[in-house]
Protein backbone atom coordinates (compact mmCIF):
# COMPACT_ATOMS: atom_id res chain seq x y z
CA UNK A 1 0.00 0.00 0.00
CA UNK A 2 1.42 3.65 -0.84
CA UNK A 3 1.15 6.84 2.10
CA UNK A 4 -2.17 8.61 2.29
CA UNK A 5 -1.72 12.09 0.88
CA UNK A 6 -3.94 15.28 2.54
CA UNK A 7 -4.14 18.63 1.43
CA UNK A 8 -5.47 21.62 3.50
CA UNK A 9 -4.71 25.61 4.08
CA UNK A 10 -4.66 26.64 7.74
CA UNK A 11 -4.25 30.10 8.78
CA UNK A 12 -3.64 30.40 12.85
CA UNK A 13 -2.52 33.40 14.06
CA UNK A 14 0.50 34.27 16.79
CA UNK A 15 -1.44 33.69 19.80
CA UNK A 16 -3.07 31.06 18.71
CA UNK A 17 0.37 29.09 18.04
CA UNK A 18 1.29 30.51 21.83
CA UNK A 19 -1.42 28.43 22.68
CA UNK A 20 0.99 25.03 22.05
CA UNK A 21 3.98 26.66 24.15
CA UNK A 22 1.39 27.37 26.82
CA UNK A 23 0.33 23.60 26.85
CA UNK A 24 -3.19 24.34 26.04
CA UNK A 25 -3.25 22.72 22.46
CA UNK A 26 -1.41 19.37 21.59
CA UNK A 27 -3.35 18.40 18.19
CA UNK A 28 -4.23 20.36 15.28
CA UNK A 29 -7.51 19.32 13.71
CA UNK A 30 -7.97 20.43 9.85
CA UNK A 31 -10.43 19.12 7.37
CA UNK A 32 -8.37 18.44 3.83
CA UNK A 33 -9.72 19.61 0.34
CA UNK A 34 -12.48 16.39 0.75
CA UNK A 35 -13.43 17.46 3.57
CA UNK A 36 -12.16 14.74 5.56
CA UNK A 37 -11.20 15.79 9.13
CA UNK A 38 -7.74 14.82 10.16
CA UNK A 39 -5.97 15.19 13.37
CA UNK A 40 -1.96 15.44 14.46
CA UNK A 41 0.40 16.57 16.42
CA UNK A 42 0.80 20.20 16.93
CA UNK A 43 4.52 19.81 17.35
CA UNK A 44 4.67 18.62 13.47
CA UNK A 45 2.94 22.20 12.68
CA UNK A 46 5.55 24.68 14.79
CA UNK A 47 8.54 24.83 12.01
CA UNK A 48 6.39 26.71 9.86
CA UNK A 49 5.62 29.02 12.07
CA UNK A 50 6.61 33.16 11.81
CA UNK A 51 6.05 36.14 13.73
CA UNK A 52 2.58 35.96 12.11
CA UNK A 53 1.60 32.65 12.98
CA UNK A 54 1.19 30.00 10.51
CA UNK A 55 -0.75 30.77 6.65
CA UNK A 56 -0.67 28.36 3.90
CA UNK A 57 -1.24 25.55 2.31
CA UNK A 58 0.28 22.33 3.53
CA UNK A 59 0.51 19.30 1.98
CA UNK A 60 0.38 15.94 4.99
CA UNK A 61 1.68 12.33 3.78
CA UNK A 62 1.11 9.57 6.63
CA UNK A 63 1.66 5.84 5.94
CA UNK A 64 -1.31 3.14 5.72
CA UNK A 65 -1.03 3.04 9.47
CA UNK A 66 -1.65 6.65 9.56
CA UNK A 67 1.91 7.31 10.90
CA UNK A 68 3.35 10.52 10.35
CA UNK A 69 5.89 10.79 7.15
CA UNK A 70 5.87 14.24 6.16
CA UNK A 71 4.24 17.77 6.36
CA UNK A 72 5.31 20.15 4.09
CA UNK A 73 3.94 23.87 2.64
CA UNK A 74 3.22 24.34 -1.02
Amino acid sequence: MSNKTYYFTLSLTYEQCLAYYRGQVTAIQVCDDNRRRIRFPAAKILPHMSQLGIRGRFRLTLTPENKFVALERI
